[in-house]
């Protein structure tokens, strides 16, 4: 990276000594070739030989990330060969809320690649342009500018995720913030701790199979010109089902990071601000093959109501742009829901897999009951598991709470043995919750 550095520099001096003395030899970077490759192994090496990046992307890469590596480095370099105060526009940069130095914009980089002329400024722009490895890939991109100022004033923004990669060598996950309202969700439980009636589970086996082959299906087999991409399944059905464990499980069988999307910070009563906040959440995911869960997913994709004031024209706005929104991602999107009639029908059609997560069956309580109390624990002499499962309809989740609070009661008495009272006592306190008798 040092090498890359020293490499700027000279290409920098020798623009500046271009533009402002006369001198030097034209077109800096033509005859300043960048450094060979050390071979050394680092990411940022991988990245440039797998892309095969040209001297001009290779200088925009460096040029974008110098100030993440070398805060001041853009400074020193202008200081020393300019020492008189003034503004340069031609070289472009600009100035952070908090970060003091020079922050490059498209204007520098053109300033680098020589770029005076017409024509040679147009062709060198479209480094920025939509086509280009940098913006599909969200890598690189020019900040929006204010209305009517120009394009290439933008600053150069670097991809969080390719700092973190040139910097430290891997990708380190975003953490939950205003700006990515979503927390990574892991289980340490496997595919047979899950109980589900054989309907739903084969149905989960066939998503978890898009998800294995989704991206060898439209790029191998050339399906991607008759398909769109990504996939999109609701989950439905009453809560404690084992919909978030069926999404996580998805996640750790398939290598994938599952995210929880938090509702309460993305939905804002402000007019915008939803939408806002969705494309932050969804840039951020574009090609990071994660999966996307919008837990409680009434409150964001509901039905669209008749329009009777200006509210309602604004709600159903933003369901119709989380509309074009989930559709355009290319991972895979899991709605869950208590009902599927709380669904918008517009996304309900656009659902490659609906499944539904009925409360489970006697046979099915029994297994969980089965598989729920520690193995260092016992049963009291007469506690029967078929019968609590046969006479107690709850769902899976209650069952584990009523599991809990048996088995505090158990440490809380110095035993290891659960006793019928214990779990009844759990039952009694779920069935309260619900506002039931047990």
């Amino acid at each position: 990276m040092q090498n890359e550095l020293r490499w700027l520099a000279r290409v920098f001096e020798e623009s500046l000594a271009r533009q402002f003395n006369g001198s030097g030899d034209g077109d800096g970077i033509a005859h300043l070739p960048p450094p060979g490759l050390p071979g050394t192994g680092t990411a940022y090496e991988r990245f440039v030989a797998q892309h095969k990046l040209n001297d001009t992307e290779r200088l925009a890469l460096i040029l974008a990330l110098s100030p993440h590596i070398a805060p001041g480095f853009l400074d020193d370099l202008i200081q020393d060969k300019l020492p008189k105060a003034g503004d340069f526009p031609q070289i472009g940069g600009s100035k952070g809320k908090q970060y003091r130095g020079v922050i490059p914009t498209g204007e520098t980089a053109l300033f680098l690649f020589g770029g005076s002329g017409l024509e040679k400024r147009f062709r060198l722009q479209q480094i920025f342009g939509p086509e280009h490895l940098f913006t599909r890939k969200r890598i690189l991109l020019l900040e929006e500018t204010p209305s009517g100022e120009p394009a290439m004033s933008g600053r150069i923004v670097l991809s969080q995720e390719y700092i973190d990669l040139f910097t430290f060598g891997k990708v380190i996950r975003p953490r939950f913030s205003l700006t990515f309202p979503a927390q990574l969700i892991e289980t340490r439980l496997d595919w047979d701790d899950l109980v589900l009636n054989p309907q739903t589970l084969k149905e989960v086996h066939e998503l978890e199979a898009w998800v294995r082959h989704g991206k060898a299906l439209l790029e191998d087999w050339n399906m991607g010109r008759r398909l769109k991409p990504g996939f999109r399944a609701l989950f439905y059905g009453p809560p404690g089902t084992g919909k978030t464990l069926t999404a996580s499980l998805l996640g750790k069988y398939t290598g994938k990071d599952v995210y929880k999307i938090d509702l309460s910070m993305v939905i804002s009563k402000y007019i915008g601000e939803t939408e806002k906040n969705l494309a932050n959440l969804f840039a951020k995911a574009e090609n990071k093959d994660w999966i996307l869960f919008f837990d409680e997913a009434d409150a964001l994709f509901g039905k669209r109501t008749n329009v009777k004031d200006a509210h309602d024209k604004y709600a159903n706005q933003e369901v119709a742009y989380l509309l074009q929104r989930v559709e355009d991602y290319n991972g895979l999107v899991i709605l869950a829901s208590n009902f599927k009639s709380n669904i918008d029908d517009a996304f309900v059609r656009r659902f490659q897999a609906i499944i539904h997560f009925p409360m489970p069956s006697a046979a099915e309580r029994l297994k969980i009951w089965q598989k729920a109390f520690p193995e260092v624990t016992r049963l009291e002499e007469g506690v029967s598991l078929p019968a609590i499962a046969q006479k107690y309809e709850l769902s899976g989740a209650n069952i584990m709470n009523v599991v809990q609070h048996a088995c505090l009661l158990a440490l809380e008495e110095g035993t290891k043995e659960i006793t019928g009272e214990m779990i009844q006592k759990g039952i009694t306190k779920e069935f309260a919750k619900e506002g039931r008798i047990g």
